[in-house]
């Protein structure tokens, strides 16, 4: 973060959410957002691009916690919701609906009207980075702020990581929380039990078009994790 933000001592969610987009930590991520949130895409030429870092989204009292790479570039970075307004987040909230987490299956821009509950969606970065590939320096910087999120989610119970990035990210995280032991080899379905204060993890494919349309992830294979959280949830 900005060396003038200081989230460690922040206890609000509303605070916590200002710093997180306000930051310019990483040069190349702040140059690339703002130059498609300028530049825009064709089909959204009518649009105000969010072209900002993108907050968590959804029931701060979550059991639940969803945690995906990173915003897309004319998805999030336009609208300024997690998995909003493209083909990813079509393919996740049409899954979060079908098992009872959303009360509408689709996500096109923020105040849509979009509820969830149980449910709490993050990324391991906040910015929109160049062919969705950020820097192992760039997912550093935004570790607090995944840190922060495990820290305030009071009724944390399972996690799930869609994608083999966003896994280690919160392996990362569960590691420098008290838990140096943590290990759990990325597969679709792979799971990691509860342990003492310890959360339940579960892995996924990611909802994105390079798996949702080549077959890798089929909307069964998709569903067939939030029936399994459904299952875990005491």
């Amino acid at each position: 973060m900005n060396s003038t933000f200081d989230i460690s001592q922040t206890q609000d969610w509303d605070t916590f959410e200002a710093i997180l987009t306000q930051c310019r930590r990483c040069e190349r991520l702040v140059a690339w957002r703002e130059r498609v949130a300028m530049e825009k895409r064709k089909a959204y030429r009518d649009w105000e691009y969010w072209g900002r870092p993108v907050p968590g989204f959804g029931d701060r009292r979550a059991r639940v916690w969803v945690v995906g790479l990173a915003p897309g570039a004319h998805g999030a970075n336009r609208t300024g919701r997690m998995f909003s307004g493209d083909s990813s987040g079509d393919f996740l909230y049409a899954a979060l609906y079908r098992a009872g987490f959303a009360n509408q299956p689709r996500s096109v821009r923020r105040n849509d009207g979009l509820a969830l509950s149980d449910i709490y969606i993050s990324a391991v970065c906040r910015c929109a980075p160049p062919q969705n590939r950020p820097t192992r320096e760039e997912i550093q910087n935004c570790l607090p702020f995944l840190m922060w999120e495990y820290h305030h989610l009071d009724n944390l119970e399972g996690i799930v990581a869609l994608g083999q990035i966003a896994l280690n990210g919160v392996l990362r995280v569960l590691r420098a929380s008290g838990y140096p032991e943590v290990e759990l080899p990325f597969s679709h379905g792979a799971f990691m039990p509860a342990d003492a204060d310890r959360p339940w993890v579960l892995a996924s494919y990611h909802p994105s078009r390079q798996n949702t349309q080549t077959g890798r992830l089929t909307q069964q294979m998709f569903d067939a994790i939030w029936q399994c959280v459904r299952l875990l949830l005491k």
